[in-house]
């Protein structure tokens, strides 16, 4: 006896495990008319074995869709990175692989995801970016799906990390219509304020010579902190379990004598200070939260969740003699989507005036900060987030501040835990890589929870080094977490169990 889903048509398709019957040939959809849109391209890909679909959605929303000649009867919505500017290729493929139709968006303008020139005197392109432009491409995109194969997918889901997660919020936010099920991880969801973050993490460690803390020094940070912290779960195993429970001090490492990479200045020893404790207003006011203790230095593991590469650690975003990728989001934000001034000097933001005004003119465009989930919760939708403790682009806390905001609003855990599960991951940089076991299936949990009614109650995530597992351990859903059993492997998610912190 074969067990299908609840859903008619996709559990059909699933048990015959054959091909969609097309609606119409590939090469025909480069006629297709749809509102406000104009199909550029639309070709068979034999090598991919997809249909490719190309096109524009006024004023400049460009998308891409492929149409997989073997189709699992769904339809997958891929999320960007930064400033966005380019079609996700990479995730796409993904989708692809498990046999999903799927887009991606540049959400309305193309170029280097660092640069945000884009924007000088387009606000319309700034909405486009900050919502529209995911929003337009899924209604755009599930009508070529339905054109293509003769019938809509029967289920949506969107997946998305980093720009993504916040693409992924912001539609069961403003547009619940729109997915059935949505993977949001280590989402930039709080974005005015995130780029503030990294403006003070800028000028913390880059703004004055004398702060600047060399790469060379995060191996004894990393390991000051783990011979503070480690053993606080009862493994020693490399990794900070949770690092809210880790009193590590950066006083700790100040230099006794001359200067080594062992030790930190008294000007760099202020400035790690700053990176633990966040941006704040004059007055002590919280405006983003800090980095957690943990995650100082990078260490090798082969892919993300959905095989993402690893975009690296404390080195490629935040320190170093060169300023990192979030210092470069950062400058380009608030150059030509806040400020509109290619002259603008990052040294000059003001974390009182400037951030109030910065809210002011962009937090209801680009932020996805609503916990008001209850229009996409009614229509059935499930929500996964997860994030990496040391995620060196987007504090975890973060995300942990967004769940209990939804939790509030929904009057309770019980209820949210309905439709949304967050899962943090120790030892997990941003989006992906690490020291912690990072490759986990996100989708496949989420589709196991929309399709068969069956929630997630652990992600099990492995380690890999040079292609091979060398560690699993299960990801709980917040606020639980993993306890090591104390007699199994503690290299095996099979020894360990989800419960309540402090148990």
């Amino acid at each position: 006896m074969v067990c299908t889903v609840s859903v008619g048509r996709l559990g059909v398709l699933l048990f015959l495990g054959v091909r969609a019957a097309h609606g119409a040939p590939c090469e025909s959809l480069a006629t297709l008319a749809l509102p406000d849109t104009t199909i550029t391209a639309a070709a068979h890909v034999p090598a991919g074995g997809y249909c490719r679909i190309e096109g524009v959605v006024a004023p400049s929303v460009r998308f891409e869709v492929r149409l997989p000649d073997a189709w699992n009867g769904k339809f997958q919505g891929v999320g960007n990175g930064a400033l966005a500017g380019f079609i996700n290729t990479f995730g796409m493929e993904l989708a692809l692989a498990r046999g999903y139709a799927t887009a991606s968006t540049d959400t309305g303008h193309a170029g280097s995801p660092l640069d945000g020139s884009w924007a000088l005197g387009r606000p319309d392109l700034v909405e486009d970016f900050g919502h529209r432009g995911i929003h337009v491409t899924a209604v755009a995109a599930k009508a070529v799906v339905e054109a293509y194969y003769g019938m809509p997918p029967a289920r949506s889901y969107f997946v998305g990390c980093s720009t993504g997660g916040k693409q992924a919020l912001t539609e069961a936010q403003r547009y619940p219509d729109d997915y059935d099920g949505i993977v949001a991880g280590a989402p930039a969801n709080f974005f005015t304020h995130l780029t503030a973050a990294s403006n003070w993490v800028s000028q913390a460690v880059h703004e004055d010579p004398a702060s600047v803390i060399p790469a060379s020094k995060l191996p004894a940070i990393a390991a000051a902190v783990l011979a503070k912290c480690d053993t606080r779960d009862g493994l020693t195993d490399g990794l900070v379990a949770d690092p809210r429970r880790c009193r590590f001090r950066a006083k700790a490492l100040r230099c006794a004598g001359v200067e080594t990479d062992g030790c930190l200045t008294d000007a760099q020893v202020t400035g790690l200070e700053k990176l633990y404790a966040g941006p704040r207003t004059s007055r002590g006011r919280q405006i983003f939260p800090g980095f957690p203790p943990g995650g100082e230095i990078a260490a090798g593991s082969d892919a993300g969740p959905g095989g993402e590469p690893s975009f690296g650690g404390w080195e490629t975003w935040i320190v170093g003699t060169m300023p990192g990728i979030a210092h470069l989001i950062q400058d380009a934000f608030f150059k030509y989507l806040m400020f509109e001034d290619p002259a603008w000097d990052w040294r000059t933001l003001d974390f009182d005036r400037d951030v109030r005004a910065t809210d002011a003119k962009l937090a209801a465009v680009l932020n996805a900060t609503d916990p008001d989930l209850r229009r996409f919760r009614d229509r059935g939708g499930k929500l996964v987030m997860f994030h990496g403790w040391s995620d060196p682009a987007i504090s975890a806390l973060n995300s942990v501040d967004y769940w209990q905001s939804v939790v509030r609003a929904m009057r309770g855990r019980r209820r949210t835990d309905t439709f949304l599960r967050l899962f943090l991951a120790p030892g997990m940089q941003h989006c992906a890589g690490g020291p912690g076991p990072n490759v986990f299936d996100a989708v496949g949990a989420l589709e196991q929870w929309v399709e068969q009614g069956v929630a997630p109650e652990r992600l099990v995530a492995a380690h890999r080094t040079a292609g091979v597992v060398d560690r699993t351990r299960p990801l709980c859903p917040h606020p639980r977490v993993a306890r090591w059993d104390g007699v199994g492997d503690s290299d095996d998610a099979a020894s360990f169990t989800c419960t309540r912190p402090g148990r």
